[in-house]
């Protein structure tokens, strides 16, 4: 029976790098993302050229009726499967600080960081839940461990990542189903490329390792947590920092 797992924001970055990486464990992908096709084939073709399966699921992770209408199509195909692996990794920075900071800020950024989990999360369980294993691990990130100026809404949304986690892993336990969240830090994403492009300060020198993380090396520890060697391992918020905390 294969073994399914769908990552949100998988196109690029992060979500790309755990794709790859969970596509070469031997799972068959569904590689979400909202409008970048060319992005998301690039990352298909990867997966396919490193000997993986993979399919593209199109949807806007904060949109409860896209997310409904997509999945209803694939369990419709797949009738006797389900998704065995979510990772929540769809996320976006709006940044401003708080006196300055739009209504409009606020709430797209909580709708896709922390209101995506629920909706996609809630639906992908069900399968779970009915064949008594699984795994949800969650993207948080050290700013929603520690707080930065000028995030407040994308610290607020990573911060709650961390409390349903720990919540969630608690109701599923009885299940076999565990969830985790993973914690970046500076790790040199297209987020992080970006950033700089825009004037935000490259903090490397803030690193006690003096360098900045790759996308692969949190592909390296999702991989673990989503293997069977991670099977009394839930509940868990894990830091990937450089040593910053």
């Amino acid at each position: 029976m294969k073994r399914y797992a769908l990552i949100t924001g998988a196109s690029r970055g992060i979500g790309r790098a755990i794709a790859i990486e969970l596509a070469k464990d031997g799972c068959s992908i569904l590689l979400n993302y909202k409008s970048n096709h060319a992005a998301a084939e690039e990352a298909k073709h990867l997966i396919e050229e490193a000997g993986g399966e993979a399919e593209l699921m199109p949807f806007d992770v904060s949109q409860p009726d896209a997310i409904n209408a997509a999945l209803d199509k694939w369990f419709a195909a797949h009738p006797d499967d389900y998704i065995d692996v979510l990772v929540n990794n769809a996320g976006i920075v709006d940044d401003e600080i708080m006196l300055m900071m739009e209504p409009e800020q606020w709430h797209r950024v909580i709708d896709v960081n922390l209101n995506s989990f629920f909706y996609c999360t809630r639906r992908v369980i069900e399968g779970m839940v009915m064949n008594h294993h699984g795994r949800v691990v969650n993207i948080s990130s050290i700013s929603g461990q520690a707080g930065f100026p000028g995030q407040i809404n994308y610290a607020a949304s990573k911060s709650a990542i961390i409390g349903a986690t720990k919540s969630l892993a608690k109701e599923l336990a009885p299940k076999r189903i565990t969830v985790n969240a993973v914690a970046p830090g500076v790790i040199y994403s297209d987020m992080q490329r970006e950033g700089i492009a825009r004037g935000i300060k490259d903090r490397t020198d803030e690193i006690p390792m003096h360098r900045m993380g790759k996308p692969e090396e949190v592909a390296y520890l999702v991989s673990f947590l989503c293997s069977n060697r991670a099977d009394y391992i839930s509940g868990q918020v894990i830091g990937i920092n450089g040593a910053v905390l």
